[in-house]
């Protein structure tokens, strides 16, 4: 499988070298030359194939020979070690829980993919030179990211994210590791961290120093494994006679673009929903056909604080940039603060669901989209455990809240982060150590 950037003014690279750069020389993102639908009797059995084969049949022309069958089985199989429940809160509405992971958020998956097919390419090349992951964080990729390359031999990483705009349970995930993995502290936003890992790739002073990828959701590794969730949910539901609709709470859009890659490989899905918070700006275009990023605002849904996500540009591909074919595919809405604090809440009370203001935000978006659509079968994606938003949830539902050990675990130890403002503070780090 080969990947060409969407920029267009690079050349095409296989998927060893789209994982290994994560960005494209001309800032684009990799996409894949081509997409092939999967068998009409792959769908007929998908109830009698276990989480491990239906991921394999999803991934493998994305990978390609560059990694044999045995090895991406075994891949997916040390990937896939827990389970994604689907809870039915009400006759129409299933929530997908993500979080069940060892960071207890929906990106263990594709960062623990990507770990380990960087791990095998490491393992495999007569360059034993380093590689060094440089990612941003708005909250749980930095945690997902640590713990999956934690100790992965010939790989350094470090993690950039907001000072103050990460929950503390997070902040602790991804600053206590040690090892291999550096977090460091920035004075900004999360586009302010993202910007600074953009401008890091296109960096030649790096040339020959530092071997740079990322593991955002920008990075191929990172992103397609995500389609897993998708599959895995619809071969619950699969007797269901409703059109299915997914409900995806989104900052980066990584996760709903992976979706939206399930549904090109014939995954019957018949609409998509994201929900946002203050940083509306896909709902917006959604609305008036202006598409206009903005400075990110701090919200309690503090992983989808993004005002330029990076992933868009791939739903406009698979939509073969019409506006309109994405608006029969995509609904949008944003919610304030206090309506998903009163979705928390609702859910609690009247539900006995516990949610993180993500998943509330994925519920609310879901429910509006129903209102016109009521014979849909919804199911919105709970991202993140509830426990790492203690902070921000409605006292009322917090004390029904139970404390995972490896969050009390986590939170005895001492913070360890590097703090910087600027870009040029960041290169002087990566150059000097």
């Amino acid at each position: 499988m080969n990947y060409f950037s969407l920029e267009r003014k690079s050349p095409e690279v296989g998927f060893e070298e789209a994982v290994r750069r994560g960005l494209a020389p001309d800032r684009g993102l990799y996409f894949p030359k081509r997409i092939e639908p999967l068998a009409k009797s792959f769908f007929d059995n998908l109830h009698l194939m276990d989480s491990v084969e239906i991921a394999f049949q999803a991934i493998k022309q994305f990978v390609g020979a560059e990694i044999p069958e045995v090895d991406l089985r075994k891949i997916i199989a040390e990937t896939l070690t827990f389970e994604f429940p689907l809870v039915h809160l009400e006759e129409q509405i299933y929530a997908l829980e993500l979080y069940h992971g060892p960071t207890l958020a929906f990106k263990d998956v594709g960062a623990r993919f990507m770990a380990r097919c960087l791990g095998y390419f490491n393992d495999r090349s007569t360059n034993k030179e380093s590689v060094t992951v440089l990612v941003a964080t708005s909250g749980d990729t930095g945690s997902a990211v640590a713990n999956g390359f934690y100790k992965v031999p010939g790989v350094d990483v470090i993690i950039l994210y907001p000072s103050g705009k990460v929950s503390e349970i997070q902040e602790k995930q991804l600053t206590t590791l040690g090892e291999n993995i550096t977090a460091i502290e920035v004075q900004g936003t999360f586009d302010d961290c993202q910007h600074m890992v953009k401008r890091a790739f296109l960096d030649h002073d790096f040339d020959g120093k530092r071997q740079l990828t990322s593991a955002n959701s920008i990075n191929v590794a990172r992103w397609l494994p995500q389609m897993f969730y998708y599959f895995l949910a619809f071969k619950e539901v699969k007797l269901e006679e409703r059109p299915i609709v997914f409900s995806v709470p989104s900052g980066n859009f990584g996760n709903i673009c992976a979706g939206m890659m399930a549904q090109q490989l014939g995954l019957p899905i018949h609409h998509f929903v994201t929900g946002t918070n203050a940083n509306d700006v896909i709902p917006n275009y959604l609305r008036t056909g202006t598409y206009q990023p903005k400075p990110s605002v701090a919200t309690i849904s503090n992983a989808m604080d993004v005002g330029a996500p990076s992933n868009f540009v791939r739903i406009q591909e698979i939509h073969n940039g019409s506006f309109e074919k994405l608006k029969q595919n995509l609904s949008g809405y944003g919610f304030t603060d206090a309506q998903t604090r009163e979705a928390m809440e609702y859910l609690y009370s009247e539900k006995g669901y516990i949610a993180d203001p993500h998943g509330a935000i994925g519920y609310l978006a879901l429910k509006e989209y129903q209102r016109n659509e009521p014979e849909t079968l919804g199911i919105f994606l709970e991202t993140a455990h509830p426990v790492k938003f203690l902070d921000v949830i409605p006292k009322s539902v917090q004390e029904s809240i139970t404390i995972p050990k490896s969050i009390k675990s986590v939170l005895s130890k001492k913070k360890k982060a590097e703090m910087i403002s600027t870009y040029d503070e960041l290169k002087q780090y990566l150059l000097s150590n």
